[in-house]
């Protein structure tokens, strides 16, 4: 499968895979996180103008509303240690200080995250926090924060086996409980030693591999079995949408993916300059209904096939993902990673091969069938957001949601038709679903069987 992004899906999802919701291990992320970090976008560039303008932005286009809410200050705002040990913020890039960043932050409603390592220098070579995990922690909740992106340089060698990095990584999420304010916690060792194994015990979620790029050029991986739960998701990294480096379709695949899959939805671009297609595809609701789904799990790919049309970085390949829902629809992704557009198909039986495939139940009814890229807005819809001049969003907006005033499991369980797609079609029992995917393209489908009705709705 090509795709740097795509390789992150096979490792973040896998075969035979058997997702259980559980609690959060502190009560935060009971479904996937989403938000914004600058690191993509500006790297080392931050300041307090970019986080607050940002911050605005998030509101006046909607993406608070449709649950975007965590603004991630990344790496290199620091300047060191103060003679007693405490962190110090650089007044230059944050003149006013970081509670008074954090305040302005919530008083938009939204929430604010930080970064640290837990290593003795951050990647961008600042105050790492490894040996001040109590101190750090404390000052964190004393400027408001309520995220922390925790990385994994210069961490003296105290990696190479899982132990050895769960006891370095568990000191700080320790300090964090200990300060009695809710800071969601997210690992960010790059996969080593197996987070996946140890990691839902003591954070919110954990990177399941090395950074992302903004190309869609690597093959696929092998396989993990997932661990993704409710309050610990597997992070595949933050969203590349809107950076300039793949084609449309390419995005639409990468959002898909990072959806279907339960990763944390952090967006990595430039927010106060989308364009409009970035826009339409970062705010598609009924794509991030997936994501905040309460059965929190990984898609299972059912089936991988090599392809001949290759693309210009010699891949070629197609596959198949699928995954159960809470309220018992299931989803359907073609992921078309060949060099043409082509016919892509399905049968029940393989999308219920877990319940016993041609036997099964379920692969005996029939299934409604929404497309859950057909409601996204049009370019002209997303200017009209990005100007201002879009209005409020109708009761029975095909294409807009705002899910602080219906949450999406509520407005799923209202049959909202922004959040279920647009019905193309019907598949009859044992039958077979079939879609034209374009180049590096993903069709990406909800499934409701049959004599559950959508209910005509009035209002959100």
């Amino acid at each position: 499968m090509a795709g740097a992004l795509l390789q992150k899906v096979a490792v973040a999802a896998g075969f035979l895979i058997s997702c259980v919701q559980s609690a959060s291990y502190n009560g935060l992320a009971v479904t996937p996180a989403m938000g914004w970090d600058n690191w993509n976008a500006f790297g080392c560039q931050v300041s307090e103008t970019l986080l607050l303008g940002t911050a605005n932005q998030i509101v006046s286009l909607g993406l608070r509303d449709l649950g975007y809410t965590y603004v991630i200050l990344d790496d290199c705002w620091s300047t060191g240690r103060d003679s007693n040990g405490t962190l110090v913020v650089d007044l230059q890039k944050f003149p006013n200080g970081m509670k008074a960043v954090a305040d302005h932050i919530h008083a938009l409603g939204l929430k604010f995250g930080m970064y640290s390592s837990a290593g003795f220098y951050t990647c961008g070579q600042y105050a790492g926090s490894l040996g001040y995990e109590t101190q750090d922690a404390q000052t964190f909740a004393s400027w408001g924060v309520d995220y922390l992106k925790y990385d994994n340089c210069y961490n003296g060698g105290q990696a190479g086996t899982q132990s050895l990095s769960y006891t370095r990584y568990n000191v700080m999420s320790q300090a964090l409980n200990k300060t009695g304010r809710p800071i969601l916690y997210s690992l960010c060792n790059w996969g080593e030693d197996s987070p996946w194994n140890w990691a839902q015990t003591m954070s919110n979620s954990w990177r399941m591999s090395g950074d992302i790029y903004d190309s869609f050029d690597r093959p696929d991986m092998s396989s993990i079995q997932s661990k993704t739960q409710s309050g610990a998701s597997s992070d595949m990294d933050m969203l590349e949408v809107g950076n300039g480096g793949q084609t449309d379709d390419e995005y639409k695949t990468h959002f898909s993916m990072w959806a279907l899959n339960s990763s944390p939805l952090i967006m990595g671009t430039d927010i106060r300059n989308l364009t409009a297609s970035a826009l339409s595809i970062y705010s598609n609701p009924a794509i991030i209904a997936l994501n905040q789904d309460p059965a929190v799990a990984a898609a299972i790919r059912r089936w991988r096939y090599l392809v001949d049309d290759k693309d210009d970085y010699n891949q070629g390949e197609i596959s198949l993902w699928t995954r159960t829902l809470n309220n018992s629809d299931v989803a359907v992704a073609f992921v078309n990673a060949g060099n043409n557009s082509r016919m892509m198909n399905t049968t029940l039986a393989e999308i219920f091969f877990d319940q016993g495939a041609e036997r099964s139940k379920q692969a005996m009814m029939g299934y409604d069938v929404y497309d859950l890229w057909a409601y996204r807005m049009n370019n002209m819809t997303a200017t009209m957001v990005l100007n201002g001049t879009a209005g409020d969003i109708s009761l029975n907006s095909t294409t807009r949601y705002n899910a602080t005033a219906m949450s999406y499991a509520e407005g799923l369980a209202m049959e909202a038709p922004a959040l279920m797609g647009n019905k193309t079609g019907v598949v009859p029992p044992m039958g077979t679903l079939m879609a034209v995917v374009p180049r590096h393209g993903v069709g990406l489908f909800r499934l409701r069987a049959q004599g559950r009705g959508m209910r005509k709705r009035d209002e959100l």
